[in-house]
């Protein structure tokens, strides 16, 4: 058999995926970082079977926070019920049963890691009654409980999955977002991702309008509680569609922005259409700035907790 007719259909696609990272320009090359800084991150997260998106997500940035005593913590397991096309965390319709302890877990590992700032995050559990709004709210306040010093921010899903007889969507998304809010998180932050004629392709599941409507009414439910959102660049946009998707989130009231880079994390994922140079992030992030956002994270490097702790 000729070495043509024996090529195996995985070491090509390795092949395509590590030519595709190498080509990446030069700009978005970091060091992945000191061992010492990740292992111990690592090894607290492994014996406890919890997740964080620092890991699952492989961020570029997980060792620099780690050092600054911030880290991003996944609930509810690592299986979403939503499809996007972006997203290297798992999809499956059956994620796995909560864990009860998990809340404590976290508690735990952030007392054990001295973690001055937290980020909550989860998957879309679209197939709890709740969406998993009240397991935001426990872990908050068991964290508060064993680390009363730390401050937790929230990053949710838009809380629009389940149904219910006697409820609208509407309703159950604000009844849902109302019981995060309840816990007073430093901030709330929700991701549009995309600009709003990218969000069918890149967004599986997701709607830009119902997406706004969640940051919109955290403010109506709490005007003190900061709001931020996120947008990655690299699927199509054009700067005037940027620009418009930084107005309706000022139009919301969304205090705070991260615009980054989106990085392909396999070739399953959708291809990258464009790299956005360090000089058209900063333009980016003048601009917000002028538009009135009060914490303004852009580069090619930047993710939604970047930085998360720092007014």
């Amino acid at each position: 058999m000729s070495p043509e007719t024996n090529f195996s259909p995985i070491s090509s696609n390795s092949s395509r995926l590590r030519a595709e990272i190498e080509s990446m320009p030069e700009w978005l090359r970091r060091p992945v970082g000191k061992a010492s800084e990740l292992s111990g991150v690592q090894r607290i997260i492994k014996q406890r079977q919890i997740h964080t998106i620092c890991e699952e997500g492989r961020c570029p940035n997980r060792s620099e926070c780690y050092a600054q005593g911030t880290a991003t913590f996944l609930l509810m397991g690592p299986t979403c019920t939503r499809a996007c096309a972006f997203c290297q965390v798992d999809k499956g319709h059956a994620p796995m049963p909560l864990d009860p302890k998990e809340p404590e877990k976290i508690a735990e590992s952030v007392k054990l890691l001295g973690l001055r700032y937290v980020v909550l995050t989860s998957v879309a559990r679209d197939d709890l009654p709740d969406g998993g709004a009240g397991w935001f709210a426990q872990t908050i306040a068991q964290i508060r409980q064993v680390n009363p010093g730390t401050r937790v921010e929230v990053l949710t899903p838009d809380f629009w999955g389940g149904s219910n007889r006697d409820r609208s969507l509407e309703d159950l998304q604000r009844q849902r977002i109302e019981t995060v809010v309840s816990m007073q998180p430093a901030c709330y932050n929700h991701n549009i991702e995309t600009v709003q004629r990218l969000q069918n392709p890149v967004r599986r599941g997701a709607k830009y309008g119902r997406s706004l409507r969640v940051l919109e009414i955290v403010k109506e439910l709490d005007p003190s509680i900061p709001t931020k959102s996120g947008l990655m660049l690299g699927h199509g946009e054009t700067e005037v569609e940027v620009i418009e998707a930084m107005a309706d989130l000022r139009a919301v009231g969304c205090d705070r922005l991260t615009i980054g880079q989106y990085m392909r994390p396999s070739l399953d994922h959708l291809p990258v259409q464009k790299y956005w140079t360090p000089a058209e992030f900063d333009h980016l992030g003048a601009i917000a700035r002028k538009m009135g956002f009060s914490h303004v994270r852009s580069g090619p490097l930047v993710r939604s907790s970047y930085h998360a702790g720092e007014e």
